[in-house]
């Protein structure tokens, strides 16, 4: 199973932390033991000071394909569910600015919240709203509508590099309002107005 992550794919994301606006889906990978499932807590790593949440819709891929067209994307997935991409901000930083890979800063064990999935069924793939609360918050909320590559896109896209398995996840890039979190905190993640996970730091 592949966990493929997109960034920069909400503008208002992308020109809150002052990133250009890609003109093609930026994409990073991160392995299976980033895998943090079944509500199970988080725990503050080492080597970071400044953890931050990003809260993102997920894409369950059904069907393997490769150099898959735009026609058929949407028949390679049929269920949606909510994640979020931990991010240690500060190891980010460093690396972006050697122009070294992000994967220490995103690929860590347990980086990836995974919450159970939802069937499509007759919702909008393209008009999912989803928010994120912190100890009762909310602190970020987004809409799929407002994504600059959407999930036909990205399917179409990812496989002209990578083929497309069954199970395969895709984290299809975060809103604006990514901030860090502390010991104690409590993120609950919503979709489509349903609490579809909890993930308590410790």
């Amino acid at each position: 199973m592949k966990l493929i992550c997109i960034g920069r794919n909400y503008r208002d994301h992308a020109s809150e932390l002052n990133n250009p606006v890609p003109t093609r889906p930026l994409i990073f990978m991160k392995p299976p033991s980033a895998l943090l499932l079944n509500n199970k807590p988080f725990y503050y790593p080492a080597f970071t000071q400044d953890l931050q949440h990003e809260v993102e819709v997920i894409l369950k891929i059904s069907k393997n394909g490769r150099h898959i067209q735009p026609a058929f994307a949407s028949g390679y997935y049929q269920e949606v569910g909510l994640g979020i991409d931990f991010t240690a901000r500060d190891v980010q930083s460093e690396l972006k600015s050697k122009g070294h890979p992000w994967e220490l800063a995103k690929a860590f064990d347990h980086s990836a919240v995974v919450s159970s999935f939802m069937p499509l069924g007759a919702r909008d793939p393209h008009a999912l709203s989803f928010h994120l609360t912190k100890n009762g918050e909310i602190v970020q909320q987004g809409n799929t509508a407002d994504l600059i590559f959407d999930f036909d896109y990205l399917i179409t896209y990812i496989s002209q590099f990578f083929k497309l398995q069954m199970g395969d996840l895709i984290f299809t890039g975060t809103p604006a309002g990514v901030g860090p979190v502390q010991i104690g905190d409590e993120l609950v993640g919503y979709l489509e107005g349903k609490e579809m996970f909890t993930c308590e730091i410790k």
